[in-house]
């Protein structure tokens, strides 16, 4: 296995790709840990956190959807999935190109 910290923030700012294209951030990431996992040190765990992540977020906004007609509180749950899903990710590829864990909060675990 090799080191490449610079493959692990790329895989953390693929995220990012929803706000060029509209969608994408759970696929590219998924993407490349499913290639890159048996050939990058810490990919495997990079990866699945990440994934992690973005699962959680789709549960989120499924449970914001509803939330709308109740008194707006879906708009505001939406607004902070939001701002999570562009800060967390940048934070975390700052981590990563230093060498520390990743840590996405109110990520649930569906892969282990």
């Amino acid at each position: 296995m090799r080191q490449d910290r610079q493959l692990l923030v790329l895989t953390h700012l693929s995220q990012l790709i929803t706000l060029v294209t509209g969608f994408g951030s759970l696929l590219l990431p998924l993407v490349l840990w499913l290639t890159q996992k048996e050939k990058v040190y810490q990919m495997d765990t990079h990866g699945k956190n990440i994934i992690n992540f973005q699962l959680s977020l789709i549960v989120y906004c499924i449970i914001c959807l509803p939330l709308i007609l109740l008194f707006g509180l879906g708009l505001l749950g939406f607004l902070v999935l939001g701002i999570i899903s562009v800060v967390f990710p940048i934070i975390n590829a700052v981590k990563a190109s230093r060498g520390e864990s990743p840590t996405y909060p109110l990520s649930l675990n569906f892969i282990s």
